[in-house]
Parts: C-alpha cells; sequence; structure tokens
C-alpha cells in the first residue's frame, strides 16, 4: 500500500480563521484542531493532514518579521516529517511574507503553499473553503514519488502562483492576486491542472535545505511622484542606520533628471546604501538606460530590480543585506533569479 502524504497546516491569522457567532453576529476565531468535522470534504482528500497554530493569531497588517521568523522555524522543525505545508495567513501582506519565506529557506524541494480568504470561512459565500481545500490538494500532489511543487506559492481563487511574483490587486474581489510577469504554475477547474514547465526545481536533489533567519529591516520604500521635492527625498536618505531602498519609478525604471535628485541618490550610493529600481507598473520590466531619464541611475550604481515586485524586492533586499557584499557583488546577486522571482 502507498502511504499518503501528511501535510501540515499552519495558521498564523488573517480572515481565513474567523467564524462568526450567529447569536452575537461577531467574529470569533476558528479551531483547526476540529477543522475535519467543520470541513468534512477534506476527508476525501489523499493525505493526513495535521494542524499547528499560532498562539495568538496575527492580523495581516501586524504581520512582521518575528512572524517570518516563527513560520520558518515551524518549517523547519517539521521538514523531514511532512510532504508538504499550507501557510494560512491575511491575504493583505501575504506576498510580502511569502516571498520573504522564499528567500529564506534554499534548496527547498517541497510544497509550501500561502493561501487565505477575502470572506470568514464560516461566511455564506465564503471563498475560504475552495482555497483551504485545493491548497492542500495541491500540496499533497505528487508525480513519481516526489512532491508535484517544490517550491513557495500562493493559491488564490483557482489559481496557483509562485509566492514571489504576486501582488494583491483587489480588496473586495475573490480574485484578489495577480502574478504579471509570470503565468499561473497550475490552474483549478474542473480538473487541477499543472503547467510543469513553469516549476521550480533545485539543481541538486542530494542538496539539505538551507534556513537563513537573519533579515535586515532598515530599509525603506520610495515611491517617485511628480512634484517630490528636495528636502523630502533628502529627509527619507537621512534616515539613521538606513541600509537600503526600494525606488519605485516610472515605467521601465525612470526617475527625475534634476541634479538635486540624482545628487542625493548618488550619496546615498556612496554611504553604501544599496538602491533598487523597481517598476510602479503592475506589469513589465525595469531597463535602466533605455530613456535618458534612466541613464543616470544606472551610471551612479542603481540596482536594476528587472520585472521582481515590489514584496518581492524588500524581501530579497533584507536578504542580502545580511552578507557584506560590495557593490557589485549584491548588484550580480540581485539582478540573478536565486528563487525565480525574476526572469
Amino acid at each position: 500500500m502507498t502511504t499518503k502524504p501528511t501535510i501540515l497546516l499552519i495558521y498564523t491569522g488573517g480572515t481565513i480563521g474567523m467564524m462568526k457567532d450567529y447569536d452575537s453576529n461577531a467574529l470569533k476565531a476558528f479551531d483547526f484542531s476540529q477543522i475535519s468535522e467543520k470541513i468534512p470534504e477534506l476527508q476525501q482528500l489523499n493525505c493526513q493532514i495535521h494542524t499547528i497554530s499560532f498562539e495568538t493569531p496575527i492580523d495581516s497588517s501586524n504581520m512582521n518579521t518575528q512572524y517570518y521568523m516563527d513560520i520558518v522555524e515551524i518549517i523547519e522543525k517539521n521538514y523531514d516529517l511532512f510532504d508538504g505545508f499550507v501557510v494560512l495567513s491575511g491575504s493583505d501582506t501575504m506576498s510580502y511574507t511569502s516571498s520573504a519565506i522564499s528567500f529564506m529557506l534554499e534548496n527547498l524541494q517541497k510544497p509550501i503553499i500561502f493561501t487565505g480568504s477575502q470572506l470568514p470561512i464560516g461566511d455564506l459565500r465564503t471563498d475560504a473553503k475552495e482555497n483551504l481545500i485545493t491548497s492542500i490538494e495541491v500540496a499533497s500532489a505528487q508525480k513519481n514519488g516526489k512532491p508535484m511543487i517544490q517550491e513557495v506559492c500562493l493559491y488564490f481563487e483557482y489559481k496557483l502562483y509562485r509566492a514571489n511574483r504576486t501582488t494583491k490587486m483587489n480588496a473586495e474581489q475573490f480574485e484578489a492576486f495577480v502574478s504579471m510577469n509570470y503565468p499561473p504554475l497550475a490552474e483549478s477547474g474542473v480538473y487541477l491542472k499543472f503547467h510543469e514547465h513553469y516549476l521550480l526545481r533545485v539543481s541538486d536533489e542530494n542538496l539539505p535545505l538551507i534556513v537563513r533567519k537573519k533579515l535586515v529591516t532598515d530599509i525603506v520604500i520610495i515611491k517617485i511622484f511628480p512634484g517630490i521635492v528636495e528636502n523630502v527625498l533628502k529627509s527619507i536618505l537621512s534616515i539613521k542606520n538606513l541600509k537600503g531602498v526600494v525606488l519605485e519609478t516610472y515605467g521601465s525604471g525612470n526617475a527625475p533628471s534634476e541634479n538635486w535628485f540624482v545628487h542625493l541618490i548618488k550619496n546615498a550610493i556612496e554611504k553604501n546604501i544599496r538602491i533598487v529600481n523597481v517598476t510602479q507598473c503592475l506589469g513589465g520590466n525595469v531597463n535602466q538606460g533605455h530613456y535618458e531619464t534612466s541613464v543616470a541611475l544606472k551610471k551612479i550604481g542603481v540596482v536594476s530590480g528587472k520585472d521582481i515586485t515590489t514584496e518581492a524586492a524588500v524581501a530579497k533586499l533584507m536578504y542580502l543585506l545580511n552578507e557584506n557584499f560590495s557593490l557589485i557583488e549584491f548588484t550580480n546577486h540581485f539582478e540573478t533569479s536565486l528563487r525565480g522571482e525574476i526572469s
């Protein structure tokens, strides 16, 4: 007899873990230890499900890097005991969290599927059940005795995405996430269809899982806008202990070409502040030097984010700043795909 895959369900918080008390009309936390009783459909899946929950559920808005560590440590502790992991969290920061987890786990060869919902699991019209059931099915899917998915993913509303390619783009629709620069890894319809040629695989299956727990959080996102003034930018770049900047620019990486702007960015880089150029557009690619308004950025050492999302850029910056890289080394690492985050 073949052994059923074992899946660890990790509940961190978020809307998906709420149920309505119809007597008081208030939302209360769902007890995931009783999940099979509440959602009997799970018993039809060809896997064994175990659960673990944060002692205090975390609202999406309160998610931070310490909770990233907690999630990673749960996975590390249970990595050899389970075939796959499903992480339930708040959707508002899910792209940030799942992107960070993807960088913190090197040589990953098992599925880690993030999911959540727009409505609580106890609501009549909830999207929570479908997202949860299919995420578990994805995590337990195998081919030739090995997990079909061997990376960190995000599943929402019938589509499985590479987590570090996603952005939440709608606060009200069930189809809340997009992955503009990389196609879905799988789609759920009448059948669960995997697009195997898009899946990530490690170069050597004998490599052990490496867990990176140190992240540098002294960073900031600066979104360029028409009318940004020198004093504002100067104040931000003068923040004490600032280590890195995600610079959200126009179009294919364009920014103001005024002398004061370029001078401030250049001075920051000379102070070893790493500055990464990411487009404000949902889709597309930073191409520094394509237009005159980005030539100066390239010359002074601004790093091209290529087609990375802001969420993944934040995570990658936190990850790489822990290493004592020179500007050239940092640029080479950032502009290289480490977890499938850039094309």
